[in-house]
């Protein structure tokens, strides 16, 4: 893990307590290879920041498009803290080059080390809360997520999910409606994995991969829209 200075000087949080912060980059699966940490692991503080974050982002919001509805805000918010999205604002900001990881944790870039990304940033805005309270930790989401990727999230509309983008661009453009099909299925039934191909007639578009039916067909959507060049 690299100095703990490093990260408060890139953002300019001074730490009263780097105890916290050392917390919230501490993932479970350290402890189990160093019992003898008197820090615990980031999860309290998971549960914290994922409050806090959704308070500021929803405040952002609220302020920041006063003509818009209820339900597009919510679609707005849900785009900006999704793990994905929570993922690559971690490795944006050098969470990675800080975590404290088991071995096996740490050679582990899939998909798992995306929620491991996600909710480490998570866990860092609880400790900024608590260590510097709201006014700071709103600062931080706004400079480091909502500034940076807000105008991302509206001009490639990623407030929609990518099988209701997939089809409106699909029904406009070819006039054809997607389907989808599971193409392999394998694991035990805590651990499934499936295959989903997304059609357009006969044509195999794109296939995506994750732990259900319904998350593979997300991801076969977005790499079908990434396949058409289409939104």
């Amino acid at each position: 893990m690299s100095n703990l200075s490093l990260f408060e000087e890139k953002f300019s949080i001074k730490f009263n307590s780097t105890d916290l912060l050392k917390q919230a980059l501490t993932h479970r699966s350290y402890l189990n290879e160093n019992p003898s940490s008197v820090l615990g692991h980031n999860e309290r503080l998971e549960f914290l920041g994922d409050a806090v974050l959704e308070l500021v982002v929803t405040e952002n919001l609220y302020q920041k498009f006063p003509e818009k509805p209820e339900g597009e805000l919510t679609s707005f918010r849900a785009a900006l803290v999704n793990s994905k999205m929570l993922a690559d604002v971690a490795v944006e900001i050098d969470i990675n080059d800080f975590l404290l990881l088991s071995r096996g944790e740490a050679k582990d870039m899939g998909r798992a080390r995306q929620y491991i990304l996600a909710n480490a940033f998570e866990a860092l805005i609880g400790a900024i809360y608590l260590d510097q309270g709201y006014d700071t930790v709103k600062n931080f989401i706004n400079n480091v997520l909502i500034t940076r990727w807000l105008g991302d999230v509206l001009q490639n509309k990623l407030y929609k999910d990518p099988k209701s983008l997939f089809q409106e661009e699909a029904q406009e453009r070819v006039g054809i409606t997607p389907t989808y099909n599971v193409l392999r299925e394998w694991g035990p039934d805590h651990d499934k994995h499936f295959v989903v191909g997304v059609f357009l007639g006969r044509e195999l578009v794109a296939e995506g991969e994750g732990p259900s039916k319904q998350a593979g067909q997300e991801e076969a959507a977005r790499l079908g829209l990434k396949a058409k060049g289409w939104g």
